[in-house]
């Protein structure tokens, strides 16, 4: 019966193996190089800090939080963050609202420059910016995100940073390193768009056609080898 199953089994075996040949490639190619960049490098946390340690207390903070979160509905959380020498409290409810510390009043929106000292303050490498630029709505590396400034450094990874544009705090950082790991899991998931649908059709059918094709691999290691000819000399007696 197997013997039966052998000669089709070749046939689908070499047709899927043209067909897979580049993905399967990909898949192995992508395999090798996310699993040789580390994920810390991939984040960047060698290019920038997350987070700023603040230089204020809690005495700081002078604003009357009850005035503040009055006027909001279904408050959820308050934090006390800053931005360079501004005490700044967060509150968070149907909307996020940045207040002065001191003032209470709403914080206004910083101007580039202070954007600019912003991202120095984060960035650990030693190159200078080399543009910035706002966007309503960030681009997909970041998840298009609402009210962002993207501030791009001049070092070779091409660091980028991404701040809130209402309150300067640092979104997530962006390198070349990053765009490199990104390319790669894009041909691994085959989502050539977004590039985070881990479940498209595309890579369930190609997934499918892969399993027949190693399926019918397997089949053909039951061929028995052929046998080698002998040539039989005759001698003369």
């Amino acid at each position: 019966m197997i013997k039966n199953l052998l000669k089709p089994a070749r046939k689908i075996h070499k047709w899927l193996g043209y067909l897979l040949a580049l993905q399967i490639f990909a898949w192995l190619l992508g395999g090798l190089v996310m699993s040789a960049i580390p994920l810390e490098k991939v984040h960047g946390k060698h290019l920038a800090k997350r987070h700023i340690d603040s230089p204020f207390s809690r005495q700081h903070y002078t604003a009357d939080l009850n005035l503040l979160t009055n006027t909001m509905s279904q408050l959820t959380s308050v934090s006390f963050i800053h931005f360079l020498d501004t005490p700044v409290i967060k509150a968070i409810g149907q909307q996020t609202h940045w207040f002065d510390g001191i003032s209470g009043k709403v914080l206004a929106q910083p101007i580039e420059q202070d954007i600019h000292k912003q991202a120095y303050l984060h960035y650990l490498g030693e190159g200078k910016i080399a543009s910035s630029h706002y966007f309503a709505s960030g681009p997909r590396e970041i998840g298009y995100k609402k009210h962002v400034w993207q501030v791009t450094f001049n070092d070779w990874q091409n660091t980028t940073i991404y701040l809130n544009a209402h309150s300067g705090e640092i979104i997530t950082i962006r390198s070349n390193i990053w765009r490199i790991f990104d390319f790669f899991w894009m041909l691994h998931i085959m989502d050539y768009d977004e590039r985070d649908d881990f479940n498209n059709p595309l890579l369930i059918s190609f997934a499918t056609v892969s399993v027949l094709f190693c399926l019918t691999g397997m089949l053909l290691l039951f061929q028995s080898r052929p046998r080698r000819k002998r040539n039989i000399r005759k001698t003369s007696s």
